[in-house]
């Protein structure tokens, strides 16, 4: 297979949902829903927000099958900026104002800077649970010990059953992949061909 060759499940995905196998979209959804609604919710705050944009989403697939490319990166990865593309769509759709300047929602005027502010940080948000939702299970397994258990790199290793050099191994590859959801933002990362909106 080469270098760059996409997933088979995400070639033979795609050629399904292109001709139209309504069984296919129930498979993606099964496999990508969570990720959907979890992405759009950490962005979105906002549960009845997260649940239209996964609907929202998972309609764009079903309705434009050809949109997804194999050759420019993951199902699931594209599936992902569909999703952060929506949420950021309505975040900044709900500080539109009427034509008489007042908001839609009855509440105050939205500062640009601010809203794009509020945009910059769920976008890392969003991106640093896609980059733990995707890691591996024994660097997951390590940070939720440490950083949501509270455990120190000892216990780690013990409640692993791992030695502690391969805990603090984990644990800093864990840590650098974190990293890059705030110096590697999803908004604006997207590969030729994936700019066309929802």
């Amino acid at each position: 297979m080469a270098k760059n060759a996409p997933p088979r499940w995400d070639r033979k995905m795609q050629q399904r949902l292109a001709r139209g196998e309504a069984a296919a979209l129930g498979e993606l959804y099964d496999r990508f829903a969570a990720l959907v609604h979890s992405q759009a919710h950490r962005m979105l705050d906002d549960e009845s927000a997260a649940d239209l944009v996964t609907r929202e989403v998972f309609g764009f697939v079903w309705e434009n099958p050809d949109a997804y490319d194999p050759k420019q990166g993951s199902m699931r990865s594209w599936v992902a900026r569909l999703t952060h593309r929506q949420s950021v769509q309505r975040l900044r759709s709900t500080a539109v104002t009427t034509p008489d300047g007042d908001e839609e929602d009855g509440g105050a005027r939205a500062d640009p800077a601010e809203l794009e502010e509020r945009v910059r940080r769920a976008t890392a948000a969003a991106r640093a649970d896609y980059i733990v939702a995707s890691m591996p299970a024994p660097l997951r397994a390590a940070l939720e010990l440490a950083y949501i258990q509270r455990r120190d790199y000892r216990q780690t290793a013990a409640d692993l059953g791992v030695t502690e050099d391969e805990a603090r191994r984990r644990l800093r590859l864990g840590l650098q992949l974190l990293s890059t959801a705030h110096t590697r933002p999803l908004e604006g990362s997207s590969p030729p061909g994936y700019g066309r909106p929802l």
